[in-house]
């Protein structure tokens, strides 16, 4: 692994956070690896939070951004230490845009050697094992991709195996 100078990990701070973060935190520190956490605000919620506002809502699409990136950053403060991976070896990238040009440019930008992405983001829906992001970035991602998978999709995958 030393060809491998640096990890980045997607977070979209669903369920499956804090367990994508520990398999990607672990997988960087096997390899001496620089670890990189970019999360990206969907730029469709800001402009739905931007028309509510223009119907007269007291909504703000400006302090909409401004306190999903704090709550972001004190969870994902709140998952490395979780992890008890020292905060200084982490590096945080929080982005509004959409989701899978901005993960793109980000592999690109920082040059990141690998990626790991959770099965899905913030959907509740149990049927799906891929989210869309997950598979364009799959697709399209220039560099290597790991698909963390934790306990309930691993089971649930074993039981389709076990079916066939």
């Amino acid at each position: 692994m030393e060809n491998i100078k640096k990890v980045l990990v997607a977070i979209a701070f669903s369920e499956y956070a804090q367990g994508t973060f520990n398999f990607a935190a672990q997988f960087a520190q096997c390899g001496g690896a620089e670890l990189v956490v970019v999360s990206v605000i969907n730029s469709r919620d800001v402009e739905s939070v931007k028309t509510i506002s223009a119907m007269g809502y007291d909504v703000d699409g400006s302090h909409y951004v401004q306190k999903i990136k704090d709550e972001r950053h004190r969870a994902l403060d709140e998952i490395i230490s979780a992890a008890g991976y020292p905060r200084e070896k982490v590096r945080s990238i929080f982005l509004t845009g959409n989701p899978i040009d901005e993960l793109l440019k980000q592999i690109m930008a920082e040059e990141a050697d690998v990626i790991v992405m959770g099965p899905k983001g913030r959907t509740d829906l149990e049927h799906i094992l891929v989210g869309s992001v997950a598979e364009k970035i799959f697709r399209r991602s220039p560099a290597t991709i790991i698909s963390y998978r934790g306990a309930k999709v691993a089971e649930r995958l074993k039981k389709r195996i076990e079916h066939i």
